[in-house]
């Protein structure tokens, strides 16, 4: 049975993803902090593990794992504003959370399937990363830096049999700006439900991942068919 790992499973893309996995069959590890929303998952019979991906100790323990698929999930969204008027700790986070912890992670993980001769990485992007705008400087830069790695790692373990995939989604409609947004805010972006919802980005998963083994999707944009309005920041 192929199992996958699924990071930042505890809400949203995370846990639609380690869903919908579990329900065609993967046996899915899902990984996260918040310790009741994993509990939950586990209560479906998805195996669970609370974990913070900042601390590198924690992460050895699943060196030599036999992962097949890794979905590089997980990532915070700093309050958008300014470049100019971020702090150094909002910078910082957004950069360890978003791109330092993927990194480290998917270096724990990609030996194992080197020597294997197959495994699927995949990284949740943003079209932040390709198109950036105003007001997400530090989020942008992190989502690009994400793009970055996906390409340049798939040109050095391709060779080996071993697919990358970069998923884009515009915006969708979880919990990210929760903490970073008031709600009148969040309410202009979602109204109308033309936003993508996190159970979309699962199903394309899925799709990615059924494909034969000679086939892959390099990087794949997901966006709401009908335009979505700018974000007020107030």
């Amino acid at each position: 049975m192929t199992e996958v790992l699924v990071t930042g499973a505890t809400s949203g893309i995370g846990r639609a993803m380690a869903r919908t996995l579990h329900a065609a069959g993967y046996r899915v590890l899902a990984l996260g902090r918040n310790a009741k929303a994993l509990a939950e998952l586990a209560a479906e019979g998805i195996e669970i593990l609370a974990l913070d991906l900042a601390d590198l100790r924690a992460l050895s323990a699943l060196q030599g794992r036999p992962i097949d698929v890794l979905v590089n999930n997980a990532g915070i969204m700093p309050k958008p504003g300014p470049f100019a008027e971020m702090s150094a700790v909002e910078i910082d986070q957004t950069l360890a959370v978003n791109l330092a912890s993927v990194l480290h992670l998917t270096q724990a993980i990609v030996p194992g399937m080197i020597a294997r001769g197959a495994g699927h990485v995949v990284f949740t992007g943003s079209t932040a990363a390709h198109a950036p705008g105003a007001n997400f400087a530090a989020y942008a830069a992190s989502k690009a830096g994400i793009a970055a790695f996906a390409t340049a790692l798939r040109a050095e373990i391709s060779p080996h049999g071993i697919r990358v995939t970069e998923l884009v989604p515009g915006r969708v409609e979880t919990g990210l700006y929760s903490a970073v947004l008031p709600d009148s805010a969040r309410g202009d972006m979602y109204a109308n439900g033309n936003s993508l919802q996190p159970q979309d980005l699962a199903d394309a998963l899925l799709a990615v991942l059924s494909l034969p083994p000679r086939a892959t999707v390099t990087r794949l944009d997901i966006l709401p068919t009908r335009p979505v309005p700018a974000i007020r920041l107030k």
